[in-house]
């Protein structure tokens, strides 16, 4: 715990020895408290940002304001530009942009008891998944709630661990509003942080919900003792489908291959940072879908991601193996080991 001070105190000289322009500082509101809401908070607020962070919970609220910690980063020293409200429109109302990081099946509730707030104000959507039961896209969920929104989506391969510790993370950000993309682009780059941007809102926010399927069939074959030559076929195929689907539900295809497809999927599958992943291991050692919820502690989004993407694929007539085998382990109980057997004997095929 000691380190992590003394490493939390030096990233914060660090910043301050760099002069930062304060015509730059901005204020920034946070919808959410958990781990990746919190790691974006500190790593704008050692930027030199006011940031404000909406949070659910009273307990999360007394913890950031009075101790400067989070529960899901135990060991981070959270900066003192950082205060935490359970109102909205106090953690609104001065605010520049919103970056919305709520889990994604709970963003349609949240974002109603908001919107009246939100006004001219850009909101980025940080969280990474669909609407279960409409089968939309976050950025269309939003869009349905309030349609005269400015929207932009951050994705990316990011664990909240590292970013709250600075270490060197690449990100983009998408939006069709330019001037979005230069204010976020402006606002998190620093030594530590790169951003690129994008036009491709519909492929980076995608790439960004899809790969978490794929980092769930990764911890399954990690828990059944597979290899890395495993490994490497199940990124390379897994993402020629999250690739095939995010093309046919408009986005562009050399997006999967940048930093919210490729990228993203590569961090989550191979770390053990991965909540998606440790829920797949889990369920490739034995465990049962509710015994694998309650060990990882936090939501994982790629359990309802499976049965969104399976019921796409359907939809659009995407050829998807790894997703329909996985919905069937998940849904149909079949047995992990049987489910390799069956996506490595399927009929011959070029590549």
């Amino acid at each position: 715990m000691y380190v992590f001070e003394i490493l939390s105190d030096y990233l914060d000289m660090k910043y301050i020895k760099k002069g930062r322009n304060e015509s730059k500082v901005k204020n920034i509101a946070i919808i959410g408290s958990g781990s990746w809401g919190v790691a974006l908070a500190t790593h704008l607020a050692r930027g030199g940002n006011n940031v404000k962070i909406w949070s659910f919970s009273e307990e999360e609220k007394e913890l950031i304001n009075k101790e400067k910690r989070c529960k899901f980063l135990p060991e981070v020293k959270l900066p003192e530009n950082i205060e935490c409200f359970t109102n909205f429109e106090e953690v609104i109302k001065d605010a520049e942009f919103i970056l919305h990081v709520t889990p994604s099946k709970f963003t349609r509730d949240v974002f109603k008891q908001y919107k009246q707030y939100v006004g001219k104000k850009p909101v980025i959507i940080c969280s990474k998944g669909f609407e279960k039961d409409s089968l939309k896209t976050l950025d269309e969920v939003l869009k349905e709630e309030l349609p005269e929104i400015r929207i932009g989506v951050l994705s990316g391969p990011s664990h909240a661990e590292e970013v709250s510790i600075a270490i060197p993370t690449v990100l983009v950000i998408a939006s069709k509003d330019q001037e979005i993309l230069n204010m976020i682009q402006d606002t998190f780059m620093c030594p530590e942080m790169r951003i690129y941007t994008s036009s491709d809102v519909k492929g980076v926010e995608l790439g960004g919900a899809l790969k978490n399927i794929i980092a769930f069939c990764a911890g399954v074959a990690s828990g059944i003792g597979l290899g890395d030559n495993t490994f490497a076929a199940l990124i390379t195929r897994g993402l020629g489908e999250l690739t095939r689907l995010g093309v046919a539900l408009g986005g562009e295809k050399d997006t999967f291959y940048g930093l919210s497809g490729l990228g993203d999927l590569i961090v989550t599958c191979l770390s053990e940072h991965s909540r998606n992943r440790k829920a797949g291991k889990l369920i490739g050692e034995g465990k049962t879908l509710e015994e694998a919820k309650k060990e990882v502690g936090m939501v994982i989004e790629s359990i309802d991601n499976i049965e969104v993407a399976y019921e796409l694929g359907k939809i659009h007539n995407v050829y998807m193996p790894i997703v329909e085998t996985v919905y069937q382990v998940i849904y149909e109980k079949l047995d992990p080991k049987e489910a390799v057997n069956n996506l490595m004997t399927r009929e011959k095929k070029s590549e």
